[in-house]
């Protein structure tokens, strides 16, 4: 069995919630009360994910890059 390694990105939104988004699989995204449970969650949906991916017959897409970015808004 293959192994796939795809970066998540997990966020607090206003409400205090937390999602989490795996930008390598479109739409592949869930959230949760808790940092630790939404960690959960999208491990759960990417593996869901791929496993229809593959049932299907498409590929599996890989990741182009990451990286960091720092912003200094409004400097000049």
């Amino acid at each position: 069995m293959q192994t796939y390694e795809l970066t998540i990105v997990i966020e607090r939104d206003e409400d205090g919630r937390y999602l989490a988004v795996c930008p390598a699989l479109q739409g592949c995204y869930t959230e949760g009360v808790s940092e630790e449970e939404a960690r959960t969650l999208i491990t759960d949906a990417i593996r869901l994910h791929i496993e229809s991916r593959l049932e299907r017959g498409e590929p599996i897409p890989g990741e182009v890059s990451t990286e960091r970015t720092s912003q200094h808004p409004f400097e000049t």
